[in-house]
């Protein structure tokens, strides 16, 4: 199964919209973003544990990245609430539960074997910093090479200048409404840019998403230190 598999299209969902789908472990369900195989490789999605589902130990031979978007997620290394962000590097395995259920945001397959940090951030205590405009603040929550994952927070009629995102850009808008001059995007879209694309974005209103940069092109491309995860 191949789902928006073209890494140079642009992509704009709002994943509210799309159908459930089972995965191979009853309770898990799983709204695909983009998929690349089956069931291996690359893949995004939003998973939804049912109330006491459990997932057998499995590995990550390609990383795994989740953001805890409701409910409580756990496995035998801790218990992360709604708002955690966890980073399992590649060769590394778990076996994840749910007793109360919850709503996550997954990326699969997409960390370079070299990265081998693993992290827990608690997003709701973490220290924020200053953005590059005023009205924007970044949460920086993993960086290797030329890819950088981020929380950014804009405050109402914040506005950011025109840039090309040098190895792509992916959003996932968490609250509010974040904005550029292709479209208005609300709570629970999901955005892809392609590598070389370029925009305009902004907030009148105020959102919090949280992007990741430099992913979807080949190694070599340069650092983008011009794009809004960059902190003053």
């Amino acid at each position: 199964m191949r789902i928006n598999a073209d890494l140079g299209e642009r992509v704009a969902l709002d994943t509210s919209t799309i159908d459930w789908q089972a995965s191979p472990l009853p309770g898990v369900e799983r709204r695909p973003l983009e998929r690349f195989a089956a069931e291996s490789g690359r893949a995004t999605s939003i998973v939804r544990y049912a109330p006491g589902s459990q997932f057998s130990r499995h590995r990550h031979p390609g990383g795994e990245e989740i953001l805890v978007l409701d409910g409580v997620f756990a496995d035998e290394h801790g218990t992360y609430p709604a708002g955690y962000w966890l980073k399992n590097p590649p060769g590394s395995s778990h076996a994840p539960s749910s007793s109360d259920g919850c709503l996550l945001f997954v990326k699969l397959c997409y960390q370079a074997q070299e990265d081998r940090s693993t992290l827990r951030i608690d997003t709701r205590t973490a220290e924020w910093r200053p953005g590059l405009v005023a009205g924007l603040s970044v949460l920086p929550l993993a960086s290797f090479a030329t890819v950088h994952t981020a929380l950014v927070r804009w405050a109402p009629g914040t506005e950011f200048q025109a840039h090309r995102h040098l190895g792509g850009e992916e959003i996932l808008v968490l609250e509010g409404v974040f904005e550029d001059e292709f479209g208005t995007y609300p709570a629970g879209t999901w955005l892809r840019n392609p590598h070389g694309s370029r925009h305009t974005p902004f907030s009148r209103e105020g959102c919090l998403i949280y992007v990741k940069v430099g992913h979807l092109a080949d190694a070599g491309v340069t650092d983008q230190s011009s794009t809004f995860l960059s902190t003053s």
